[in-house]
């Protein structure tokens, strides 16, 4: 069976769910490839409105495995140490960025710890929501570094500078209910409801416009380092003139004022 189990619970929405429950989803370098892989084949499936991530048994991700990871087959041997990691770490730094250039929303459920690689994932989905019973862990600690995967980009704007500190240096667990209430995650659900609380969200989504979904996900990361609110609001202005001109845009319009749900064609 796969590392990355790949299935759709409801229609509209894929689920990736992380498959080594044994070493609680640690990351070998052979799934950081079939990710990658899975990623750049959803960015241009239109029947895959949302993509949900989640891990099977009791954690999320534990992280990278450190004892049985594999070689990275997209390293060329025989370079030196510096010129190998830099090789690593540029191909696992693109995760975080493959998220969010996914014009679908991704949400991640997170049904454990996530440390490491799984901290950073649940940063970089757009909407994160996590069981009760879960906890984030800085475990790049562990490996002498405290910051991988633009974790020290994303943290500070999730929750603030001060409070990124703290939790980045002291590496401290953070648990879900503390994580919903700084502004880490979404919220916190009951273990039990987590799925069911992903996929209501992914359906809310889904009443939605395609491409007034994607336009809306790529000005809200993109103006996030915006360099002025002109720059911003123009951003947004020619997304609002390419979304109004599609039948999808005026299926929803005619769906609103007549209160059904849209039927949307990808047109």
């Amino acid at each position: 069976m796969s590392d990355i189990i790949e299935d759709s619970p409801a229609p509209g929405v894929c689920r990736l769910t992380l498959n080594r429950p044994d070493t609680l989803n640690a990351f070998t370098y052979a799934m950081y490839a079939e990710l990658l892989a899975v990623l750049e084949r959803l960015r241009f499936d239109p029947d895959v409105r949302v993509v949900v991530l989640s891990g099977t048994g009791k954690g999320f991700c534990s992280g990278h495995d450190l004892r049985a990871s594999g070689d990275p087959d997209w390293v060329a041997q025989g370079q030196g140490k510096a010129q190998m990691v830099r090789a690593i770490v540029a191909r696992l730094g693109e995760i975080p960025q493959r998220l969010r250039g996914l014009p679908q929303p991704v949400i991640c459920a997170v049904n454990g710890v996530a440390a490491g690689v799984g901290y950073a994932l649940a940063l970089a989905a757009d909407l994160t929501i996590a069981a009760r019973s879960a906890k984030f862990v800085n475990a790049f600690h562990n490996a002498g570094t405290g910051h991988e995967l633009g974790v020290s980009y994303m943290l500070p704007r999730a929750v603030g500078a001060q409070r990124a500190a703290e939790i980045l240096l002291t590496s401290r667990p953070v648990m879900a209910e503390e994580a919903a209430s700084i502004g880490m995650i979404l919220r916190a659900v009951a273990d039990e409801t987590l799925m069911d609380e992903a996929l209501a969200l992914a359906d809310q989504i889904q009443l939605n416009s395609p491409i007034g979904i994607a336009l809306t996900k790529q000005s809200m990361w993109l103006n996030a380092s915006a360099g002025s609110l002109e720059a911003a609001i123009e951003l947004e202005n020619r997304a609002i003139f390419m979304s109004q001109s599609t039948e999808d845009s005026a299926e929803k319009r005619r769906a609103f004022l007549e209160k059904r749900r849209p039927e949307f064609l990808q047109r």
